[in-house]
């Protein structure tokens, strides 16, 4: 049944009355340095958010045992966060509506060189329309839409008439495994509902992602002597070479595929870290890369991973060098599997209206060539996870930003959605 158009009204309303306290609990968020392990402080803010509420709150750690034994589960490396994943659970009086989880993570990508930033990563300045800020887009404006939606219905006196579980994780920035967490925790509901950056757009198709380390060996000599040594930087871009060769090979098996056939080059591969060598006068005894590359829905992470170990291993038994000194190959992050949202569910159905009536335009869907946390939803709960968020630009680079006028269209979305698939009740 269609939202009663004057309750709705009084819902757009609300959203509208309690924006700039979103607004400023969105730069509370964005103060938060939350870079990888760095998490705990913001976590600890999120609790009791989430507390003063009157949620039923837990916090846990993740189960590094639990989360490597999954298939879609990640190793728990160096570096990996320490940070609880911290839930908030919404239980109504009487249970007659769709259960629903709303799920956001507080983890951001670093800064990088604070003087190519017009202001300080973390001073979330306000210009025009404009939220600035590492993180403010990407995606604690949608962690604070998640919360904001929920009170505009209290506002005016209701809360929905379904158990309604706001989960805010860790990790989604590098293996996924906070998402996987809660998943392995128990908590599921009949959809979920995750609100990334994405133009007011729901997303049809996403990319599985895998993270690897390359390591690559050389033979040290002095530089007057160079030619009799082996530099393992040298061979390192050989190896990328050969990377690159597996990436255009998969971009070219993109014809027949669903969503991304059309695309220009939907499969990435990033080389995003590099490190090598001991002396600038000696010839480079070793090299490390981290890499990132997509793979398409339908795909196992466990085969790609294996194609691209047998492409590096291939190629390094034609290198005159390499093939007495092969490379290592360590899958050392992202280990996640793509999904399509296939069309035609209430829950599809339901957030169409709302973005209708919240936007005034038809909802568009949108193929995401990134990992995002609703792969967990789609692939190992099998309900619909929908995933549509906010107009942003530069994510993960300088001048991060968010459009406010977006956030408030899609939180009036989202709490419509909420009313309508959840139902309502007194609250």
């Amino acid at each position: 049944m269609r939202l009663d158009p004057a309750l709705a009204a009084r819902i757009e309303a609300s959203v509208a009355d309690g924006f700039a306290d979103q607004v400023a609990h969105t730069q509370a968020l964005v103060r938060f340095g939350s870079t990888r392990g760095a998490e705990h402080a913001i976590q600890d803010f999120v609790f009791r958010g989430f507390r003063a509420r009157g949620y039923a709150t837990e916090r846990f750690g993740i189960d590094a045992a639990a989360v490597e034994a999954h298939p879609g589960g990640a190793k728990v490396a160096a570096g990996h966060s320490e940070a609880p994943v911290v839930v908030g659970i919404h239980r109504p009086r009487d249970e007659r509506g769709r259960s629903l989880i709303l799920q956001a993570h507080v983890d951001v990508v670093p800064p990088g060189p604070l003087d190519l930033w017009t202001h300080p990563p973390f001073d979330p300045v306000i210009a025009g329309d404009w939220m600035y800020g590492r993180g403010a887009a990407d995606m604690k404006a949608g962690h604070a839409a998640n919360l904001f939606a929920l009170d505009a219905l209290r506002r005016i006196g209701l809360q929905p008439a379904a158990t309604v579980t706001i989960q805010s994780v860790v990790e989604e920035e590098s293996t996924g495994n906070g998402a996987l967490a809660a998943h392995l925790r128990g908590y599921r509901a009949d959809a979920v509902l995750i609100p990334e950056p994405m133009d007011e757009a729901l997303v049809r198709a996403n990319t599985g992602v895998l993270w690897f380390t390359v390591e690559v060996r050389g033979r040290p000599v002095h530089v007057r002597e160079m030619g009799a040594g082996a530099n393992a930087i040298d061979a390192t871009y050989r190896v990328i070479g050969a990377l690159r060769a597996v990436e255009a090979r998969w971009n070219a098996d993109r014809a027949g595929r669903p969503h991304f056939a059309e695309a220009e080059h939907p499969i990435n591969l990033n080389i995003g870290r590099i490190e090598g060598g001991d002396w600038i006068s000696s010839v480079p005894a070793w090299c490390r890369i981290g890499c990132r590359i997509a793979l398409y829905p339908g795909l196992r992470a466990a085969d790609a991973a294996a194609e691209i170990e047998a492409a590096v291993g291939a190629f390094a038994r034609t290198d005159p060098f390499l093939s007495g000194t092969p490379p290592r190959v360590s899958f050392d992050g992202f280990f996640a599997e793509g999904y399509v949202l296939e069309p035609g569910s209430d829950a599809e159905n339901v957030l169409a209206a709302a973005h209708r009536a919240a936007v005034g335009t038809a909802l568009t869907s949108v193929m995401s060539p990134c990992y995002l946390d609703t792969r967990v939803h789609a692939l190992y709960e099998r309900v619909p996870a929908l995933c549509y968020g906010p107009r942003s630009e530069n994510i993960h680079g300088f001048d991060e930003r968010v459009s406010l006028a977006s956030v408030r269209r899609i939180t009036t979305a989202m709490a419509l959605f909420v009313a309508e698939w959840c139902g309502t009740e007194p609250a």
